[in-house]
């Protein structure tokens, strides 16, 4: 049992053992001086108006110091004890967190949630392109999208969790939990390591690549999926039996049982130590083929290229966790806090930028994008041509019939017409016209 849930039962037992005696004790002073009453710690008798009582700090192994706190009964009733619990007994049990404490919370919370909703929206739409396009389709970008796929569904997994245990209402660990909050906590776990396996199958994977001159990628990419969804299964699954068996308390997000959490957690630390060296092996290769002399350019140019590379390779193989990767959990409240900001505030908008890195910013895909765009406009402008083509000959064929039907006398300038034809028929009128013709040629 962990020290906290001990001392919440022995304080449990403390608190009806002195109602009780309460019930037994209650005399005229409730009505002249203060009652008794349960004070979280201690248990305070009846006391006249104006009197003290001086009680030491309970018997609770987690309290350090054996103190006498001193309560004074005035006409508002109990005052508050004197010295403090603080430092009579030496340990903050019901430690209540301040409004900084709060807002530090919510900011945090804020700032990830931002992150985690940016990220999922831009990794929705660059699966939909791979998946859309056919000329993307390869094992590169079935890797990415594997790869997106696990940090959508940790993502995912991150609002499922802030949904069940952060309802506004306080998880007890030490009562019992419903299965739905214990299940919701395998997927987070499983979500994760499953991010962390993918990147460390994107690093593999593009160090086999430089290395190895000629391997099926086909082939390889089955053992791919087995490392990135299997082995995260699998530790996942051990550390749920071990919980059940040997710390089946609260909603298992509590890291009570340091060996149990490094189930879940030495592996991370594996990945992320492997992968930080498949960046750096991978590094060392791009500066020996820039280096080389078949590579043209001046030294700037090469730097320039480097960095781009490093630059590009860090959010994919996710080598900003090394920064805190053996970090101990048990540290000092300023890096504690710089830690959190930088894994879950920071670390929120990688999957953001492994979106805009290798989908929208790829050339293949923008050339693809480019292609449909086109040939979407040129169908259009087809389309548009064909309909003005055919109103056009619509316009033509009814000139044609209204000029047919006005040479037939049918229209209602039909007796002008006639008129017309009349005049010219005659010998005067047709010289006339003729006349009138030939000056006009002139």
């Amino acid at each position: 049992m962990y020290p906290e849930c001990e001392t919440m039962v022995m304080l449990e037992l403390a608190k009806e053992s002195c109602l009780e005696q309460l019930r037994h004790e209650w005399n005229a002073t409730r009505e002249h001086g203060c009652p008794g009453e349960w004070d979280r710690l201690i248990c305070l008798p009846p006391t006249a108006l104006g009197k003290s009582v001086n009680i030491t700090c309970p018997d609770i192994p987690i309290f350090t110091k054996r103190g006498v706190v001193t309560h004074t009964c005035t006409r508002d009733g109990w005052d508050d004890p004197q010295p403090s619990y603080i430092h009579v007994c030496g340990y903050i049990f019901l430690n209540e967190e301040g409004p900084d404490r709060q807002i530090d919370y919510m900011t945090l919370k804020t700032a990830y949630t931002v992150g985690y909703s940016s990220s999922l929206t831009s990794l929705a739409l660059a699966m939909l392109i791979l998946c859309l396009f056919r000329k993307l389709r390869c094992t590169r970008n079935y890797i990415h999208m594997h790869l997106f796929a696990s940090f959508m569904l940790r993502a995912i997994s991150v609002f499922i969790k802030d949904r069940v245990l952060f309802t506004g209402e306080a998880i007890d660990n030490c009562a019992p939990a419903p299965a739905t909050c214990k299940v919701v906590m395998v997927f987070f776990q499983y979500c994760i390591m499953a991010n962390f396996s993918w990147l460390l199958v994107e690093g593999l994977y593009l160090h086999t690549l430089l290395l190895v001159s000629f391997f099926s990628e086909r082939k390889y990419f089955y053992s791919y999926i087995i490392i990135g969804w299997g082995t995260p299964a699998v530790f996942v699954v051990v550390w749920t039996v071990c919980r059940v068996v040997y710390e089946d308390t609260g909603c298992w997000d509590n890291k009570g049982n340091l060996v149990l959490w490094w189930i879940i957690k030495g592996p991370i630390l594996l990945s992320i130590l492997i992968n930080f060296l498949f960046f750096i092996g991978i590094i060392r290769i791009l500066v020996k083929k820039l280096c080389s002399s078949d590579v043209g350019g001046s030294s700037s140019s090469h730097y320039k290229r480097l960095a781009k590379s490093t630059l590009l390779l860090i959010p994919l193989f996710g080598v900003h966790y090394i920064v805190f990767a053996f970090f101990p959990d048990e540290a000092s409240e300023l890096a504690t806090r710089v830690r959190l900001y930088f894994e879950l505030a920071l670390g929120s908008f990688q999957g953001f930028v492994v979106a805009i890195l290798y989908c929208f910013l790829n050339g293949e895909v923008q050339g693809e994008l480019r292609r449909k765009w086109r040939r979407w406009h040129v169908q259009r402008f087809l389309e548009r041509g064909g309909r003005g083509r055919h109103h056009h000959q619509q316009q033509r064929h009814q000139q044609q019939h209204s000029s047919f039907m006005m040479s037939n006398g049918v229209s209602s300038g039909g007796l002008t017409t006639h008129m017309s034809l009349l005049h010219k028929s005659s010998p005067g009128g047709y010289r006339a016209s003729s006349s009138r013709d030939e000056s006009t040629i002139i």
